[in-house]
């Protein structure tokens, strides 16, 4: 990726709000049916955003050659790629994952994170999908001009530098992309994951908690 010092500095003043961990708002979740469960999924792709198949290049052996979205995820990405400043778009590490892939990249990282940092279990409880599963979740980061940018780490580098807030008291590039990243998506109704920079998630089990409206999307596949 590109390195974060060959992107101009763009001055966001807005700080990111505090954040509610995963498994505290999770906890929060009533039970309730997905009020949008038909929708389908969506190939990624379209103006200001570069699919990366992250999974698929690194090798992994259940990762999935297409990336997919919710229609209406897709469409909100896309209205934040207008939003983006000139020069700016996303890069798209991934999208929908199948259960498969969950649980490799469980078996993989699940037992090694600290920090409150998680890998979802893949279980296939209808009630309790992995965010991913859903179509509704999202793992992306910022282009400056069509290259992807590291945001303090890379992707799926599980540090104390990884959560979203980590550079909220260090002025610099990092603070003030990550600021533009979370507040761009935050604006077009996505809800940002607090332990992973890079992770963003719309009518899922998380984004029902924070925003108060009913969970629209349950487990589903291309």
């Amino acid at each position: 990726m590109l390195s974060i010092e060959n992107v101009p500095e763009v001055l966001i003043p807005q700080d990111i709000p505090s954040l509610l961990p995963e498994q505290d708002a999770l906890d929060h979740v009533p039970a309730s049916i997905p009020t949008t469960d038909g929708e389908p999924l969506r190939e990624i792709g379209g103006p200001g955003i570069v699919v990366l198949h992250s999974y698929a290049r690194a090798g992994w052996r259940h990762s999935v050659e297409q990336q997919w979205l919710r229609a209406e995820a897709l469409r909100r990405l896309h209205s934040v790629t207008k939003r983006l400043p000139t020069g700016f778009g996303l890069a798209i590490f991934d999208g929908w994952r199948p259960l498969d892939l969950q649980q490799e990249l469980f078996d993989a990282l699940g037992k090694e994170l600290e920090n409150g940092m998680a890998v979802a279990p893949a279980t296939s409880d209808p009630a309790a999908p992995p965010p991913h599963l859903t179509g509704g979740a999202v793992d992306l980061t910022l282009t400056w001009q069509g290259e992807p940018v590291a945001l303090g780490t890379e992707f799926d580098e599980f540090t104390s530098a990884t959560p979203l807030k980590a550079f909220e008291n260090a002025p610099g590039r990092v603070r003030d992309l990550r600021r533009l990243l979370y507040h761009s998506l935050r604006d077009c109704g996505y809800a940002a994951l607090a332990e992973e920079w890079w992770h963003f998630e719309y009518g899922t089990r998380l984004w029902s908690v924070l925003t108060s409206e009913p969970v629209r999307y349950g487990p589903t596949k291309p």
